[in-house]
């Protein structure tokens, strides 16, 4: 650029510098004083404050980016770092290169703003989530007139990708979702949960499903495992490689699964109490009647960890001690940090819910889905949007994100009872305060030995919540902290060597993380063979495995695995 160039850039920066420092004054003022109206119920609505201190170095470095980035004009380098601007489309288009860098700088000054809030933590968090979905959805990216990369393919295909594009979003309305994974390839049944098994039982909340030995002899206690009732059991039997249920069947565990029911009207005045006594507690009855062991060890994965830890609880009221020992995945069962979810739980919103809910109805699980794909809009919304519709792609074949877009309704008492009791007002860990099935419950009586497992990058059951149970608990505790997040760091198969776990062998469980780690050590790969140790120091002999599924005639094989309810779709 010639100088007579850059001083005309110069000077076109000061004045970029002084019309935006105008421009930025208003939004402050406009921004702080942001008042919404009252909710009923709710607590009363105070205004937006700012740090003045943090504004002004806000003000300055924002300005001073700014004009830097105005001074180089089209000339600024592609911002490579984000993987959203990474292709070559938009290295190659200066005008697409700078629309993505003052979106950026855009951006993180508007969430740096939202940190910038004063006031209770919630609150700010609030704001911040907010900020942060508005960020997402307005990334020149998600438009086809601002990303170079669908519109250099659009060239390139002489505008099928376009066309492309708008089949996939109408296939996506008809749906009622937005695709991530090709769902044609995948079948429940054929080529995802496709363990061999049979239903035993059933009932109008779950089926009780069977698995087939694959060893010789078993174990003499059985296993159970209780899945979440937010999800489908499968993501806990994709493929064999990655089938925890078939794993612990290999191991010699005679292995059972709960298979929820995907609520339709007829199960819509079903509460919390349903799910415990006619879902957790009865199929460990059914199991122990099976098997004709006198207890199980039993396994809780997500909410159907905090719905298992409430029906030991019923069973300890009433002196009984059905499970040998309980392990628990990924489980909330002291609610005092919920990470994210937080930032929609209030006394209005959950008082919403009971008016709405609380005597009959459903809980759809689309919105619950979206619900989740919105805690990490870039990954699990806009990704999906550019690719599908901007470009005219056909995701890849992925057997979790085909298990993570088959979603599951929920009662409406059970879900507004939840939602009370656990994420508003954390009655579980009160002893005493909540009844379940005609019982006050205490989790102090839960004296048998409980293995727990947490994620350290869980935005769903954050690592301090999983290991809070720690405190709760008081039976022998064993408890594994793993890499990744809620559902790739639970199904973590040992032969794909991944990742890595940590565990403490002193016996020792401080009341916090931090303090815990600090005499933890780190392991390479998946925790699942250390977890494996465990649960088999607690099932006893081993016997000759069962040559048919079921017993007798009161429990007969009704249909093969993975059985009908599991194909129902919401």
């Amino acid at each position: 650029m010639s100088t007579g160039s850059d001083s005309l850039w110069a000077h076109s920066a000061q004045q970029f510098q002084e019309i935006f420092g105008e421009s930025w004054q208003r939004a402050l003022q406009a921004f702080t004083q942001i008042e919404t109206p009252p909710v009923p119920g709710a607590p009363p609505v105070v205004p937006i404050r700012l740090a003045p201190e943090k504004l002004q170095g806000l003000q300055k470095q924002y300005l001073e980016e700014a004009g830097k980035l105005w001074a180089e004009g089209l000339q600024a380098p592609p911002p490579a770092a984000d993987r959203r601007f990474a292709g070559e489309g938009w290295a190659q288009n200066p005008v697409a290169a700078f629309s993505a860098a003052a979106y950026l700088l855009n951006a993180r000054t508007l969430m740096a703003l939202a940190d910038a809030i004063e006031g209770d933590e919630k609150t700010r968090a609030q704001v911040r989530f907010g900020v942060e979905q508005w960020v997402a959805a307005m990334a020149p990216s998600n438009f086809l007139a601002f990303n170079a990369e669908a519109q250099r393919k659009a060239i390139e295909t002489k505008g099928e990708s376009i066309a492309k594009g708008m089949l996939n979003l109408m296939h996506d309305v008809r749906q009622g979702h937005v695709s991530m994974t090709d769902e044609s390839l995948f079948e429940v049944g054929r080529n995802v949960a496709t363990t061999e098994g049979a239903v035993v039982y059933e009932n109008e909340l779950f089926q009780l499903i069977e698995y087939k030995p694959l060893t010789d002899k078993v174990y003499q206690l059985p296993f159970v495992l209780v899945p979440p009732c937010i999800n489908k059991f499968y993501i806990l039997d994709l493929q064999p490689e990655n089938s925890l249920i078939r794993y612990s069947v290999a191991e010699g565990h005679h292995t059972f699964v709960v298979s929820w029911r995907n609520p339709d009207q007829s199960l819509a005045h079903k509460t919390w109490d349903d799910y415990v006594e006619h879902g957790a507690m009865q199929a460990m009855a059914v199991v122990r009647q099976i098997t004709g062991a006198e207890q199980v060890n039993a396994l809780g994965f997500c909410v159907g960890g905090t719905i298992l830890s409430n029906a030991l609880a019923v069973h300890a009221a009433r002196g009984e001690h059905p499970a040998a020992s309980a392990t628990f995945l990924t489980t909330l069962i002291d609610f005092t940090d919920t990470g994210i979810l937080d930032v929609f739980i209030n006394e209005a919103f959950v008082r919403v819910r009971e008016l709405q809910m609380g005597q009959g109805g459903l809980m759809s699980g689309k919105d619950l889905a979206s619900t989740f794909s919105f805690l990490r809009p870039n990954d699990l919304v806009w990704n999906y949007v550019v690719g599908n519709y901007l470009k005219g792609e056909t995701p890849p074949p992925f057997d979790l994100l085909y298990w993570n877009s088959d979603s599951t309704n929920l009662p409406g008492p059970f879900y507004a009872w939840y939602l009370r009791n656990t994420y508003l007002e954390n009655n579980m860990v009160k002893p005493g305060k909540l009844t379940v099935c005609g019982e006050k419950i205490d989790l102090r009586k839960l004296k048998l030995p409980v293995y727990i497992y947490g994620s350290r990058e869980d935005h769903i059951v954050p690592i301090n919540a999983a290991y809070a149970s720690t405190q709760v608990l008081p039976g022998k505790k064993r408890f594994v902290m793993g890499a990744s997040g809620h559902i790739a760091g639970v199904i973590n198969p040992p032969a794909a060597n991944k990742r890595a776990h940590w565990t403490r062998e002193d016996g020792k469980f401080p009341a916090t993380l931090d303090a815990w780690l600090e005499g933890a050590t780190e392991h390479k790969g998946s925790w699942w063979g250390d977890w494996s140790g465990w649960l088999a120091s607690h099932a006893g002999k081993q016997v000759a495995a069962p040559k048919r599924y079921g017993k007798g005639t009161k429990f007969k094989a009704i249909e093969p695995a993975p059985g009908r309810y599991v194909k129902q779709k919401a």
